[in-house]
């Protein structure tokens, strides 16, 4: 193999190599913005779960006072 071919062989690496990277990129940053969306709603299913607690509580303590 002449050092020609081998250059030749190194650029076309080289070559898919960037287009890997740059593929990869792009993933990495949907992925990011995906998660970034998930953790919104995460957050405020954390909250309405919350507000649904406290509302459960309310109506316990009120049957807890019609009871006794």
């Amino acid at each position: 193999m002449t050092i020609d071919e081998r250059l030749d062989r190194l650029v076309e690496r080289h070559q898919a190599l960037a287009l890997s990277v740059e593929l990869l990129q792009s993933t990495v940053h949907q992925q990011s913005t995906n998660i970034d969306k998930l953790i919104s709603a995460l957050k405020i299913d954390g909250e309405n779960i919350a507000a649904l607690a406290r509302i459960a509580e309310a109506h316990e303590r009120r049957l807890t006072d019609l009871e006794g």
